[in-house]
């Protein structure tokens, strides 16, 4: 508990500080889009370290429902932008309404060895048998495809975080919630400092089609000092200090190729965001789009190496 209460106290002072620095910059730069982006961005964290603190106090139980709801709103989020017809109901509602609850309420229990592989087996194979029963062949493979990439990324990837609850880690009991919290700063961080990186150091593009914002600078940059935060926080994980390095560098890298996997799809629906559920800036998978990637290696790597 006084880990988690230094951690929070620490993240806290740190967005206090940037909020600060991030309005003064506003008012002295006026309507500039680089600084409205940031502090859009520091206005997010601000809601998920509220929204993650409070979860924290429930523990477990707390935890699973928040990432549930992230979970919802980030699948019907992908699938709105998804074309859809009316024989896709059935499969729609399944996944909804069946896949997604099952998959938390397999954590909640800590039954790992169906929750591993509940969507990527058993819901890979139940889809596309609803999506046939419905008679309808238009663009059927398509069609399916989309349905199965939305739950496994935003329910499946998504659900990983609170898997971590379930870990039994000898010497680390009961402070899973900081493997958690690393993670998810880490991670966020990333994002941020390669955003910050990219605009005061960027000139050569990473992938122009996908993400024309995200530069080399900005990438070498952003994940580097993010691994080094993530190193410098050893002390709440089971890790020492080069394996924190090593794991924070593996997560930062896979966050970024989320992201751009994510912005490949946005691309091809020809949209810029997600969503609107952040004013200013995206929806829920705007903002989780490098965790959704990042986290299901993680628990793995913690489980099989820790756990």
């Amino acid at each position: 508990m006084n880990q988690t209460l230094w951690l929070f106290a620490g993240i806290g002072l740190l967005l206090v500080v940037a909020t600060l620095i991030g309005r003064l910059l506003a008012r002295r730069k006026g309507n500039n889009a680089v600084i409205a982006n940031l502090n859009a961005r520091i206005d997010a964290w601000w809601m998920m370290v509220l929204a993650i603190g409070i979860a924290f106090l429930f523990g477990l139980y707390g935890v699973i429902l928040l990432f549930a709801l992230v979970s919802f709103y980030a699948l019907r989020e992908f699938l709105t932008l998804t074309p859809t017809r009316a024989s896709d109901y059935p499969a729609l509602v399944a996944a909804f309404y069946f896949a997604l609850p099952v998959q938390y309420l397999l954590i909640a229990i800590h039954w790992y060895g169906m929750f591993s592989i509940f969507i990527p087996v058993y819901l890979f194979l139940l889809m596309p048998i609803l999506a046939a029963l419905g008679g309808d062949t238009t663009r059927y493979l398509e069609r399916t495809a989309k349905v199965q990439w939305g739950l496994m990324i935003a329910v499946y990837c998504v659900s990983s975080v609170p898997a971590l609850m379930t870990l039994k880690i000898e010497g680390y009991e009961g402070r899973n919630l900081l493997l958690i919290a690393w993670l998810i700063l880490v991670v966020q961080l990333s994002d941020v400092l390669q955003y910050c990186c990219g605009k005061l150091f960027g000139k050569r593009k990473v992938a122009p089609k996908l993400s024309p914002s995200k530069t080399l600078e900005g990438l070498v940059g952003g994940v580097l000092l993010a691994t080094l935060v993530g190193t410098s926080l050893f002390w709440i994980t089971p890790f020492t200090p080069w394996q924190a390095a090593i794991i924070a560098l593996l997560v930062n890298l896979l966050g970024f190729a989320g992201g751009l996997v994510m912005s490949a799809i946005k691309r091809d629906r020809g949209v810029k965001d997600w969503g609107h559920m952040i004013e200013g800036h995206g929806g829920m998978l705007d903002r989780m789009d490098s965790v959704c990637f990042a986290a299901p290696v993680f628990f793995h790597v913690v489980r099989y190496w820790w756990g």
